[in-house]
C-alpha cells in the first residue's frame, strides 16, 4: 500500500511565506500537488522575496502559486486577503499560520509596544486568520499552526513571545472542538530552535547551551517543520486535532 502525499487540487495559505520555514512551506506543500498562496506582511523585502518563490514554484508548474500582502495584526487586512483568495482561487483547504515576530526583553525592561507588537502578531494574527479563513475553507480541510518550544520551556526575555504561543496551542485545542463539525482539523507545531535567520541572531555562547538539551545534538531544519505540517494536512493524519507536536530533538531541558 503506497502512503504517499498527494494534495493535488487542494489549496494552501501559508502566512509568513518569504522566508525561512514558511518559505520552506510553501516549497513543501508545492512538492505535493498543492496550489500554494505565500502570504507576506508588505514589509521591508517581503514581498520580492516571496514573488521570487512563487516565481520558482510557479517555473515548475504553471498556475500553481501566488501571494498576497496582508499584515496578519490587522483584521480588516486578513479579511481581505481571505476574499481575495475566495475570488481567486474559489477556495481554501488548509491554512498554515506561520507569521511571527521576536521583540525579546526581560519583563522589568520591556516596553508596552514591545508586548503589544508580539501578542498582535503571534497570538491575535492567528485568531484573525482562523476566523476569516473558515468563512471560505472547505469542509474536511486543516489548519496548522506554529507554536513554540518556547512556550513550554519559558526561556529568559520571551515573555511576551512565549505567551503568545502558549496561547496559539491553546486555541487550536478549542478550534478542533469548534470546527469539528465540518472535520476540519486543527493542530499545533512546537518547533525547538529551527536553523533559520531568526535562529541565527542567538548568541553563539546561548546556542551552544541549548544545544545541550538535545538529544539529537543538533538544531531543526525547516524542512522538517514543513514535512510534520504536511503530514498533519494530510489524509494520514485523519484522526489528529487538538493536538501540540513537539518537532524539537528530543529537548527535555
Amino acid at each position: 500500500m503506497s502512503h504517499s502525499i498527494d494534495l493535488q487540487g487542494k489549496v494552501t495559505l501559508i502566512t509568513g511565506a518569504s522566508q525561512g520555514i514558511g518559505a520552506q512551506m510553501a516549497r513543501t506543500f508545492h512538492q505535493a500537488g498543492a496550489t500554494v498562496i505565500l502570504n507576506h506582511p508588505g514589509l521591508g523585502n517581503t514581498a520580492a522575496d516571496a514573488q521570487k518563490i512563487a516565481d520558482e514554484l510557479n517555473a515548475l508548474r504553471a498556475g500553481s502559486a501566488a501571494t498576497v500582502g496582508a499584515n496578519v495584526a490587522d483584521p480588516q487586512a486578513v479579511q481581505a486577503m481571505m476574499e481575495h483568495i475566495k475570488e481567486t482561487q474559489d477556495r481554501l483547504d488548509f491554512l498554515i499560520n506561520n507569521a511571527a515576530i521576536i521583540r525579546d526583553r526581560t519583563i522589568a525592561k520591556m516596553s508596552l509596544e514591545e508586548w503589544e507588537a508580539v501578542m498582535d502578531v503571534n497570538l491575535s494574527g492567528v485568531f484573525h486568520c482562523c476566523k476569516y479563513a473558515l468563512e471560505i475553507m472547505r469542509d474536511h480541510g486543516a489548519i496548522v499552526s506554529l507554536g513554540s518550544i518556547a512556550a513550554i520551556q519559558g526561556f529568559y526575555g520571551q515573555a511576551n513571545y512565549a505567551a503568545a504561543k502558549a496561547g496559539v496551542q491553546a486555541m487550536m485545542r478549542v478550534l478542533s472542538r469548534e470546527a469539528a463539525r465540518r472535520n476540519i482539523r486543527a493542530n499545533a507545531i512546537a518547533p525547538g530552535v529551527v536553523d533559520t535567520a531568526m535562529a541565527a541572531t542567538i548568541p553563539e555562547n546561548v546556542r551552544t547551551e541549548m544545544l545541550k538539551n538535545v538529544p539529537l545534538g543538533r538544531f531543526g531544519t525547516p524542512t522538517e517543520i514543513a514535512q510534520v505540517a504536511l503530514f498533519l494536512c494530510s489524509p494520514l493524519a485523519s484522526y489528529v486535532t487538538g493536538q501540540t507536536l513537539e518537532v524539537n530533538g528530543g529537548w527535555r531541558g
